[in-house]
């Protein structure tokens, strides 16, 4: 175990950011099942964009 050196900052940073990422990954996709309701739920939502038009 006291073989390995140290990482160096760039490594710790890049772990770290690998990490974040996992992390915000996983609240995205738990924040897009809960927002995963039919689109009757609110018909007349005022603040609800239409779908873009091609």
């Amino acid at each position: 175990m006291g073989d390995t050196p140290a990482p160096t900052r760039e490594e710790r940073l890049a772990a770290k950011l690998r990490e974040n990422l996992r992390r915000r990954k996983a609240q995205a996709r738990a924040a897009g099942m809960a927002g995963a309701e039919p689109p009757s739920a609110a018909p007349d939502d005022p603040l609800s964009k239409p779908p873009p038009s091609r």
